[in-house]
Order: structure tokens, then sequence, then C-alpha cells
């Protein structure tokens, strides 16, 4: 593993990064990286410790000439995003991630790669075994969970930082600094599902929608990608006129994710399969037209008569309908953009999974906004669906948005930092994303805080990919935003 990142510079942040890569860290299974960073900490004889929801400050004392100089926060999260392709065996709880060199591009295996936010984890560890660098008193936060409801940065108190100052390190665009960020929540109906036997002279059929490309359901989703869930409930509604009975729908596995792929299990009647086939082919042409810019590589497969996974049982029509109809109002996508930030999406929502099963039904969507009352406006409207089509409506906790200051004295500090070593102005920018950053302002007010990060593609599926030149710059910029610190 460690031959993909030999010759990279900066070496000890590409070391670091390899050994993070082989070491079990999906969200909520973060125990062993903790160890790791514990342990380096202890090697490196800086003072360490954690909190009551498992996050980890590490302290490295100023320079010397340096004490005077405010203290400095770099934080990044411990957990990452797990997601494979189908038919890629690999079980994130213990298998390391394999990389991947491809001339510029350093990637996975079939796997998520773990850059976001591996790379920030890579980076604070760098620093803190680094002796040549001046600077002033520094913490390394690193906090657990972020992917999966930013449970970390949620449980921290005031107390546990002495830095007013904080650098996050989980963006993903080299040469752009990151002040502002939207919020978001959860949203999920569920219905309790009434079976039935399927009707006489019915064959089972399977639908699979693959190939897709996904992506993080923040970053990408003005990128006009097909999305699986979405695409098969066109398919579904379009077969309902032949007779279709439904047996399971299941589809995408991340709320933050853009789904990637969807099956869909029914039984139709024997004497209209070659109507089915007509229907569908005219669909998936129709769709493909759609799609071929965005995701040219969609793939639709239709089974009938397949003799596996059926077992006679299916929705009741009614109820069949009313979650087709369901997955048909759901919205998905862009809902408006900034009108002050070109190019900004300001508010979206993502339909991102569906899950059937013998305790019922649940279709998990995820809506992101910089305005506080456009989310609600979002959230209302996905949760109306639900409630007319008979479902149960929850939703989790959320985050908050992080306000831009564009008069923040870290941000003067990282534009003079940028154009002194690149002769060029740094991009500054809000992201239509969660970022810590929100949560880390609402729970330790006063924080003067930028984002920033090195080149990362498709984070969140397995085409995630991180650019090797990105990664130096990113490095030196750190360093220099570090020294530069008043």
């Amino acid at each position: 593993m460690a031959t993909a990142v030999t010759g990279l510079h900066p070496e000890p942040v590409w070391r670091y990064f390899a050994r993070i890569s082989r070491i079990p860290r999906g969200s909520k299974n973060e125990a062993a990286v903790t160890r790791y960073i514990l342990d380096t900490a202890s090697r490196l004889r800086l003072a360490a410790r954690t909190d009551a929801t498992g996050n980890v400050v590490v302290r490295k004392p100023a320079s010397r000439g340096r004490e005077h100089v405010r203290p400095v926060a770099v934080q990044g999260h411990l957990d990452m995003v797990c997601e494979k392709n189908r038919g890629r065996r690999h079980d994130f709880s213990k298998d390391p991630i394999r990389l991947l060199r491809r001339g510029d591009i350093l990637k996975a295996d079939g796997t998520t790669l773990g850059a976001d936010n591996g790379i920030a984890l890579a980076a604070s560890l760098a620093i803190m075994e680094n002796g040549s660098l001046e600077h002033g008193p520094l913490e390394f936060l690193f906090t657990v969970d972020e992917e999966t409801g930013m449970t970390g940065a949620m449980g921290l108190t005031p107390d546990f930082l002495e830095s007013r100052v904080l650098v996050n390190l989980d963006s993903e665009q080299e040469g752009t600094v990151y002040i502002g960020c939207a919020g978001g929540t959860d949203t999920i109906g569920t219905w309790k599902v009434p079976g039935e036997n399927a009707p006489a002279r019915c064959i089972p059929g399977r639908l699979k929608v693959t190939n897709l490309r996904g992506g993080h359901s923040g970053l990408d989703i003005n990128r006009g990608r097909g999305n699986a869930v979405k695409i098969a409930g066109r398919f579904l509604n379009a077969l309902d006129p032949v007779g279709i009975r439904l047996a399971r729908i299941d589809g995408g596995s991340k709320h933050n994710a853009i789904p990637r792929e969807c099956e869909s299990l029914f039984y139709l009647p024997a004497n209209r399969v070659e109507e089915a086939e007509g229907i569908l082919g005219g669909l998936y042409d129709a769709i493909g037209r759609e799609l071929a810019a965005a995701d040219p590589d969609l793939k639709i497969d239709f089974v009938a008569d397949f003799g596996g996974d059926g077992d006679g049982k299916v929705m009741r029509k009614a109820f069949q309908r009313r979650i087709l109809r369901a997955m048909a109002a759901i919205p998905h996508g862009v809902i408006t953009m900034s009108p002050d930030i070109a190019g900004l999406v300001q508010t979206s929502t993502n339909v991102a999974v569906v899950r059937s099963g013998n305790d019922g039904l649940s279709i998990a969507t995820s809506q992101r906004s910089a305005v506080a009352s456009e989310l609600a406006e979002v959230t209302g409207a996905v949760s109306a669906v639900f409630a007319l089509a008979g479902a149960s409506v929850r939703y989790s906790d959320g985050y908050p948005g992080w306000m831009p200051d564009r008069k923040s004295a870290l941000l003067k500090t990282a534009r003079g930092a940028y154009r002194s070593l690149f002769g060029r102005p740094v991009r500054v920018r809000a992201i239509h994303a969660g970022l810590e950053c929100g949560v880390i302002a609402q729970r330790i007010p006063g924080m003067d805080m930028i984002s920033f990060g090195p080149t990362i593609e498709g984070a969140h599926s397995p085409d995630e990919r991180i650019h090797i030149p990105s990664v130096d710059r990113f490095w030196r910029f750190l360093l220099a935003l570090l020294q530069g610190v008043r």
C-alpha cells in the first residue's frame, strides 16, 4: 500500500495518510484511529485528552519566542463515509483501504478513499511532528461521527479548547477558502406495509438501476446527476398500468450521498412481459438522453421470471400506489440558487435512501439551506408529501449554518499568506454543504474560523479521488497561515 504514495510530496502528509488508510474508521467506529492519534501524541510527548463524546484534542506548545501569539486550533473529523461498488468485497470494519495511484490522482480500489477527511488527520499529524515550523500555541481537534450527524461537534464544550481561532481542513477545492456553509436536516417517512399474495398468473420481475455517479448530496447536487431512487420510481410508475405488484424496493445507503443504485422486486402478469419491456425501453432511452452529459453510464437491467428471490408476497395495491406516487412527488435537487454569490446553491433536497422489509418501508431524505426559513420550507414540503401518503414522519436533530464574516482577522491573514505564496488571490466562498464550523460556532461562541483543503472529487462515493499536486499547495498554505497568525 505504501508504494502508492512513495515519492509524493509532502512526504510526512502522505506517510501518515497511508497509515491512516489501514485503520478502519467508519462513522461510529473511530476507536482504532482515536488510539492511533493518542499513541502518536504520546510518542511525540504532546499533551492530549478526550471528552465524553469521543473527541480528541492534542496540544503543541508554541515555538520559542511565539508564546504570545493567539492559540490556533487545526480541526478535522476522524470518520469517513464507507461506500463500495457492487460486487466489491470489502469489510469496512476491518479491511484497509487499498490505495491506487493513477498519474496525478490517488483513489481507492472500488471503495471510498477516505481523503474526506483523512487528509486533515494526516496534515495535523505531520504538523504535530514538525520541529522546524515557527508557530504560536497549537491545538489539534479531532471530532467523531461527522458524516452521520456531526455528533462530535455537537458535543463540544467551550472549555475543551483554549483557542478561539480555528482552521477547519474539511473543504475540497484547493485555492479556495470557505467562510460560510449551509445548515441541514434529514426527513424520514416510514410506513407499515400491508401485504398479500401475488395475483394468479403473475411471475417475478426484477429491475436494477446501476452505474450512476452519485456523489455528495450538497457539493454535487447541482451537477444534474441521476438519482437511482427517483429513476426507479419513474420506471415503476410507468409499469403500474401493466399491473405490476411491488414486493420490495431498496436503494441508496447514506443520507448525505446521491444514490447510485436501486433494486426493486415485483410480480407482473406473465402475458404482459413484452409490453413491460417496451415501456421500459422507451423510458430508458428518454432518461438516457436526459443524463447524456451528467451521467452517461446509466444502466437498467430488467429480468422477468428469474426464479430467484420472489416469495409470492406483494404490497396491497392501494398501498403500492401511495408509495409510487410519493416517490414521484418527493422533490429532489436544487430548489434555489443564492442571489448574492454566483453559482452557489442556496437550498436543495436529496432523496437519499429507500428501504423495505418485513417491518415496513422507509424513505430518507436530506435538506440543506443557508437560509433557515428556506430550510424549514423545503423540509415542510417533503414532510407534506410523506403525510399525504400516510407515512409517519420524523426528523434528525439537524445542524446550523455558518454565517460568513468577511471582516475576519483569520481570513485577512489567509489572503495575505496565499498571495505571498502563489502570486494570486485566494478564492473566498461559501459552500452548500454542512461543515462542522457551523456547529462549532454555535457550541463555542466567538470563534474566528476559515475552512480549506486540497482538491477532492467524488467524495462519499467509490469515485472519490484526490488531486496529488493540490496536496503540496494545500500543505504550504497551511504552514504559511499558521506562521502568519499573530
